[in-house]
């Protein structure tokens, strides 16, 4: 049989699959099992380097770190190997999956933030974000969270509430002043590029930093503690906030964001109790962005992160230049 024969037999059993794991009373809806496994039939079949593999829609479309690609270009040349670490935001009304694990790229640790839209049971649209930090994915496996456990149905938030409240983060982030409104549990932590930077226990000999008093936010304080300093003000600009998927069952949302430093004069700010800081980055820079939240009873829980520098002002290829550059919440197929 040629390896055209073999591609296709290969796409037809992937598409048999996911159809014999849609619900029955709707054979073309693309149920949470049938989503999530288009993650792994992407991962493996990048794995082999081979798109080929991909039952894909004729417009289908793939960025990687924001960058218009076709498939088969970039990490699809050097995947070697899925990592331990698999957190999945699966959005069955609107046919999107987020996933964000760790890989082997070459031999080496890294992570990805995976998001796919699934069209009549084929590949629509794939947007990567590739976090190369061996570090990273080292500390996403130690540390393991898995956000499985179904929300009680009468406690279930709308899929426009929860995008509210996620946005509240972002919205409470930029240019922080301290004075918002912070939806954060008593119990939220936040873990980015495999590190907890929330509530992080104090080294032996130190003394934990003051919220009222420090003149850079500490990694020691809990979410609200942080927010209420007011010391993330050098946080300028979070825009092209996109909400990807939205899992009410279980209470997630995933999003992918520019965090945006001016620095210059915006480095200097004034804290909550009138204190002039100044802080952050000594040169404009951005960060790509893909945050998950776990949220209940109106309140966030937890939150992960992946994070890439990238270059001041750059967009997703997902947006129109307006939305590059807007920070309103912008929730997919809603």
């Amino acid at each position: 049989m040629s390896h055209t024969l073999l591609r296709a037999a290969s796409a037809a059993l992937i598409l048999t699959a996911c159809a014999t794991a849609s619900s029955a009373a709707s054979p073309a809806a693309c149920d949470r099992a049938c989503l999530e496994s288009f993650v792994d039939v992407y991962l493996d079949a990048a794995i082999a380097h081979d798109p080929h593999r991909l039952p894909v829609t004729k417009d289908v479309k793939f960025t990687e770190n924001g960058q218009l690609l076709e498939l088969g270009e970039g990490l699809w040349k050097t995947l070697s190997a899925k990592g331990s670490y698999r957190l999945f935001i699966t959005d069955t009304a609107a046919g999107r999956v987020a996933f964000l694990g760790s890989i082997q790229e070459d031999g080496t640790p890294a992570m990805i933030a995976l998001h796919l839209k699934i069209r009549d049971h084929r590949i629509a649209e794939a947007e990567t974000l590739v976090q190369r930090s061996d570090r990273s994915a080292q500390g996403f496996e130690k540390i393991g969270y898995a956000w499985t456990a179904a929300v009680p149905e009468s406690q279930r938030a709308s899929r426009a509430d929860l995008v509210r409240v996620a946005n509240m983060y972002f919205s409470g982030m930029a240019q922080n002043d301290g004075k918002g409104v912070y939806p954060f549990a008593d119990d939220c932590n936040r873990i980015e590029n495999g590190t907890f930077t929330t509530n992080a226990p104090t080294p032996a000999g130190q003394t934990r930093p003051d919220p009222k008093s420090a003149s850079n936010y500490s990694a020691q304080w809990s979410c609200r503690e942080q927010f209420e300093s007011g010391l993330l003000h050098f946080v300028t600009h979070i825009r092209d906030r996109r909400y990807v998927a939205v899992d009410p069952e279980r209470g997630l949302v995933f999003a992918f964001a520019f965090f945006d430093h001016a620095a210059g004069d915006t480095r200097t700010f004034q804290t909550p109790d009138g204190r002039t800081v100044t802080a952050g980055p000594r040169q404009p820079w951005t960060w790509e962005i893909a945050e998950a939240f776990q949220l209940q009873d109106g309140k966030i829980h937890q939150i992960e992160a992946i994070m890439e520098r990238a270059p001041y002002g750059m967009g997703s290829g997902w947006s129109t230049p307006a939305q590059v550059r807007s920070s309103e919440a912008r929730y997919l197929d809603h």
